[in-house]
């Protein structure tokens, strides 16, 4: 097969192609171009963001020859045969697919060997991280003290995996994701080149999906191409893509921001037809109303957005308040999260945008639409509601109760000691006991009857001793009122 697919086609071979991680680039160039070079360096970042190439870049700028530098030549042996990934200096493994120690053992056998063709002998491992720690304690030795000859390039996208002595040894860089602009522009750049016609908004819906990662938008570059017939379009990336109504988006919004709800829900009626993927209108929502916040802020920071985004962003800052931007906002990331466990997708989209013209601040003498509240009318008298009766006196009802409640008597004082004559009486035992036994009884009590909280006389039980010379009970009740 003759046809090579864009990302392999327009692969960088140099650092001036390079697109974006200019902080890597500088870094590498003086390296080159001052000969201070490490014996191991490492990239890291996301899927397609330039690891590998950047590692091939700095293979082919090692072994060129004519000499090193930052500018390989491009057309000597040796650039030729690492573009043609034939050169027997430069080893290209594949960490996922070998990780046992074995494998790594006999990758470092031939590591004392001076190189056969090129001036360096490149080891270039890809996903390091997939190795295991038996087959990093293997590397270590070597990895720290190589021979003059040997270079180790390692690239992972995960290096929260690697051993803190693996990172300690290496040169890291951390390649960024690249943003949608750059992303276009090189969209851009490669479609007129190919001599295919395009749109540029369907380059940017088209960056927008490669998620910071260029090979991946070159991907759905070669799938749009294949959609459109030749060509790149608009709506042909959109259908391919899934994302049907994300256009619908921006008139949404300005249906929540107007309290149309009878409106939004229509227009997400004729939205269904299309059988829509809602969360990625969600997430275009989120997206449309971070512009939003943006542009109420600063204008210079939507100039990377198409025109028609730009115009439809700033119609949006004038009518929606920074309040209820932020909160729409929360809603939004809510309804993003809330999505997978509703029952059925559409309506909780509906009920996402029901909540947000809720929440809505309204307007004084404006009414939602679709709503029941009636509307204030200027003539109608206010309504004065009585207020409650206030009491006559500062007497607090604790205190009422208080004054109620009848005083206690006084105790009894205790009888005085027999005479001493009696005590020489036959039944002076008996006597002692009954008079023990009424003092027990001596106390008075005094129970308010219940009646008396509601103003009604008050009856109080009392208990009185009879004489201790009178042989009778001990005790008896006299009711008084």
């Amino acid at each position: 097969m003759n046809q090579q697919v864009l990302a392999r086609k327009w692969r960088p071979t140099t650092f001036d192609q390079l697109i974006g991680q200019e902080h890597v680039r500088k870094a590498l160039t003086h390296a080159l171009n001052t000969g201070r070079l490490h014996h191991a360096y490492l990239f890291t970042g996301t899927r397609g963001v330039g690891k590998t190439t950047i590692a091939r870049i700095l293979a082919r700028c090692l072994n060129c020859e004519t000499g090193v530098s930052a500018t390989p030549c491009g057309e000597c042996r040796n650039c030729q045969a690492i573009s043609d990934n034939r050169f027997v200096d430069l080893l290209e493994v594949d960490a996922a697919s070998r990780t046992k120690v074995d494998d790594t053992r006999e990758l470092l056998e031939n590591v004392s060997y001076a190189p056969s063709q090129g001036r360096y002998k490149v080891y270039l491992i890809d996903e390091v991280h997939m190795l295991t720690t038996h087959s990093f304690n293997a590397l270590l030795k070597t990895l720290e003290e190589p021979p003059e000859h040997v270079v180790f390039l390692l690239a992972t996208t995960d290096p929260q995996k690697l051993l803190p002595t693996v990172l300690s040894r290496c040169l890291q860089f951390h390649l960024r994701d690249l943003g949608p602009d750059l992303i276009e522009s090189h969209l851009e750049h490669v479609l007129s080149e190919e001599q295919v016609t395009f749109e540029k908004d369907a380059l940017w819906h088209l960056a927008k999906a490669g998620r910071g990662s260029v090979r991946d938008a070159m991907t759905l570059l070669d799938q749009a191409i294949a959609h459109g017939e030749g060509s790149v379009s608009a709506d042909n990336v959109i259908e391919m893509l899934g994302t049907q109504g994300v256009s619908e988006i921006p008139q949404l919004l300005s249906d929540i921001a107007a309290g149309q709800a009878t409106d939004a829900l229509s227009r997400i009626s004729d939205l269904a037809r299309e059988t829509p993927d809602w969360m990625a209108l969600i997430s275009g929502m989120q997206s449309l109303l971070h512009h939003v916040a943006i542009a109420q802020v600063t204008d210079q920071g939507i100039n990377h957005l198409s025109p028609g985004e730009q115009k439809a962003v700033r119609e949006l800052a004038a009518v929606m308040s920074p309040e209820f931007l932020q909160l729409a906002y929360q809603f939004a990331l809510t309804g993003y999260r809330d999505l997978p466990m509703a029952s059925d997708a559409r309506s909780a989209f509906e009920m996402l945008v029901l909540r947000m013209i809720a929440f809505r601040p309204a307007r004084a003498g404006e009414v939602i639409s679709g709503s029941s509240a009636a509307q204030p009318t200027p003539d109608a008298e206010p309504i004065i509601e009585p207020e409650p009766d206030q009491p006559t006196s500062s007497t607090t009802p604790i205190e009422s109760i208080e004054n109620h409640l009848p005083e206690p008597e006084p105790e009894p004082e205790p009888d005085p000691d027999p005479d001493p004559d009696t005590r020489s009486h036959p039944n002076t035992h008996a006597r002692m006991h009954t008079s023990m036994h009424a003092r027990t009884h001596a106390r008075t009590r005094a129970r308010p009857d219940p009646g008396a909280r509601a103003g009604k006389p008050t009856r109080t039980h009392t208990r009185t001793r009879a004489p201790t010379h009178a042989r009778t009970p001990a005790s008896t009740w006299t009711t008084t009122s």
